[in-house]
């Protein structure tokens, strides 16, 4: 049976999560802010306000009514979707809404629980909690108890949002010194692109029907299991490496960019020293 449009359902514990993050941010903004003003750290900036806007409404959208619902009982390529956004895209943006004086005033440095959350942010360990976690997430078993439990299910998203929070700190996070190098970006983004490509193209390539969970009688838009399958496959495979791709792209530009810049700018001053030398000699010669 084929249908175009589900009912809507409530997600109260979505809402929660939503308001529960807009009050962190108000918080954030009104009482730790001119703490942070007040010992000298910047104002949270217009971008920074845009990015968060956008984490929420990305948030709000990618687990209520209607992707949370298409997503968790009729088709896995809308579940593919929502897991990407809540892995890479939704965390990114948290991250770039985040001041480095957040961090600082809440768990304040040279404590255990920095100390933990910098080993949990370093490249090493970020990527393997991200990748084991994409794996797992993606494994036949883990995809039916997700389906037979709205708690479990809820408890698979916070893990792959947590786990994209850390993967992007060595890359675009307001801690400078935990950051790596542009061409450590790269290669860093480069391994984060590789493993999303194995369920991806065993979907894509798969003869049968992998989670039994999705093999239901009642089909959305008309679309039947296995071409949701293997557009959930082609989605992960295009959005989420393509996607990192990007990233490595715009980063390594505005490295040589800058690389480019610095080197114009030094053949520059050396011009300038090499023109101003012969009048300062010049001028030492004339005087008494």
């Amino acid at each position: 049976m084929f249908a175009l449009f589900i009912p809507w359902s409530a997600h109260p514990e979505v809402w929660v999560l939503v308001l529960g993050t807009i009050a962190i941010g108000g918080y954030s903004a009104k009482v730790l802010q001119p703490k942070a003003i007040s010992v000298g750290y910047p104002p949270i900036t217009r971008n920074q306000k845009r990015w968060f806007v956008l984490g929420v409404l990305g948030m709000w959208g990618a687990s209520d009514w209607p992707i949370h619902d298409i997503a968790e009982d009729y088709l896995y390529s809308v579940h593919m979707f929502q897991h990407l956004l809540l892995s890479m895209v939704i965390p990114a943006c948290f991250v770039l809404a985040t001041p480095r004086w957040v961090f600082e005033l809440l768990i304040r440095p040279d404590t255990r629980l920095w100390r933990s959350f910098r080993r949990m942010s370093s490249p090493v360990v970020a990527g393997v909690v991200f990748n084991v976690a994409t794996m797992l997430l993606h494994w036949t078993n883990v995809v039916q108890w997700s389906s037979d439990s709205g708690a479990l299910h809820f408890g698979f998203h916070m893990l792959v949002f947590v786990s994209g929070l850390l993967v992007w700190m060595p890359v675009i996070g307001p801690i400078s010194e935990w950051k790596l190098s542009p061409l450590g970006q790269c290669v860093f983004l480069f391994a984060m692109s590789i493993v999303p490509t194995v369920p991806g193209g065993w979907l894509v390539f798969a003869d049968d029907v992998v989670y039994r969970s999705y093999d239901t009688p009642d089909r959305l838009w008309g679309l039947d299991v296995l071409s949701d399958q293997q557009l959930a496959g082609a989605i992960m495979k295009i959005f989420g490496g393509w996607f990192i791709w990007i990233i490595i792209i715009v980063i390594f530009s505005r490295w040589v960019n800058s690389t480019g810049d610095a080197d114009r700018e030094a053949r520059r001053q050396r011009h300038i020293d090499r023109n101003t030398l012969p009048e300062q000699q010049l001028a030492s010669k004339s005087s008494p």
